[in-house]
């Protein structure tokens, strides 16, 4: 079992930046492909961006690719998104999730409760 709680979401301004942190525990950290997935409202949930076990491999969808960043501190069990150039329509529930399968197949099994971001006009 993972546990994963997220943090730093919040309000921010178009064009601002904001910073999401998700500490992992249950398991040994380096074990996991760690992901960022993202709901709106009346939206399904979608892809944001995964981190190989080691952070030597990344995956950004479309819509976020030069804006987010994510990396992991497996020293603090810890993954992030840096997002910046932030639009109206990154406003969406952010969600960490974990994946125990290796890269080229992972399923993300585990996920946290998630963190909001709001990002005004």
């Amino acid at each position: 079992q993972v546990q994963l709680e997220e943090s730093g979401g919040g309000l921010v301004q178009a064009g601002g930046s904001l910073r999401l942190s998700c500490v992992a525990s249950g398991r040994t950290f380096t074990d996991t492909v760690m992901g960022w997935f993202r709901q709106a409202p009346g939206k399904e949930r979608e892809f944001v961006a995964a981190i190989g076990r080691t952070g030597g491999i990344t995956s950004y969808a479309e819509s976020v690719k030069g804006r987010f960043t994510i990396s992991r501190d497996n020293a603090k069990n810890t993954v992030y998104l840096q997002m910046n150039s932030l639009k109206p329509e990154d406003t969406a529930t952010y969600y960490c999730a974990a994946s125990l399968t290796v890269w080229t197949t992972r399923q993300f099994t585990y996920w946290g409760q998630g963190t909001q971001v709001t990002v005004s006009s």
